[in-house]
């Protein structure tokens, strides 16, 4: 198993532009929103279970999940929203382990958006934030997902706060500025990574 970093940050920080740039060092990138999308692909146990439950209106045209049929259904159903994690939520496990032990370079970036919230920070060997100010959250969201500045600002209140997610963060960096901007921050950790994915396997 290769040495994990966790990499998490609020909506709207810029957590795809960073592992984007982690990727081009050479870094595995093991991301739970792609394998939560994968666990419910057409032709899976998973999607046929939805669709059962919850009927056909849950698919779209092409046979994939309407997830936002699915968010609107389960947002004021408790029941549906327990019945929804306890289905999913093992087979997300099961195929995040199964990346994270294929991954073929020293280190892992486990991209986990809801890391604090879910309480996951100790199955990775290190955590690292993406941090802006909430401003900037809102503005990104708002430009990114046109959706309403409300909108936005229930997505940031259903998330951990920015003061919980640092207080996990064992490295952090401040994604305010522009995508070139973070390069050589990402370059810096890159080489710490290596350094720490090195030693761990040399106690091992």
């Amino acid at each position: 198993m290769a040495y994990i970093v966790a990499l998490t940050g609020g909506i709207g920080s810029g957590k795809s532009t960073v592992a984007d740039a982690f990727a081009r060092h050479g870094a595995a990138i093991v991301d739970a929103d792609v394998i939560a999308r994968q666990v419910v692909e057409p032709g899976t146990p998973a999607l046929a279970a939805i669709a059962e439950r919850f009927g056909n209106e849950m698919l779209l045209a092409n046979g994939t999940l309407d997830r936002a049929a699915l968010r609107q259904r389960i947002f004021s159903q408790p029941d549906d929203k327990s019945w929804l994690n306890q289905l999913l939520h093992p087979l997300i496990h099961r195929e995040t382990q199964r990346q994270l032990a294929q991954a073929a370079s020293p280190y892992a970036l486990w991209v986990v958006p809801l890391l604090v919230e879910n309480n996951l920070q100790d199955r990775a060997d290190r955590v690292l934030v993406v941090d802006v100010d909430v401003e900037t959250q809102l503005a990104r969201t708002l430009a990114r997902d046109g959706i309403s500045r409300r909108q936005a600002h229930s997505i940031l209140a259903a998330q951990a706060t920015r003061e919980q997610r640092l207080a996990v963060a064992d490295d952090i960096i401040d994604n305010s500025g522009t995508a070139q901007g973070i390069e050589p921050l990402v370059a810096a950790l890159h080489r710490r990574y290596l350094e720490l994915a090195a030693s761990a396997t040399q106690q091992d």
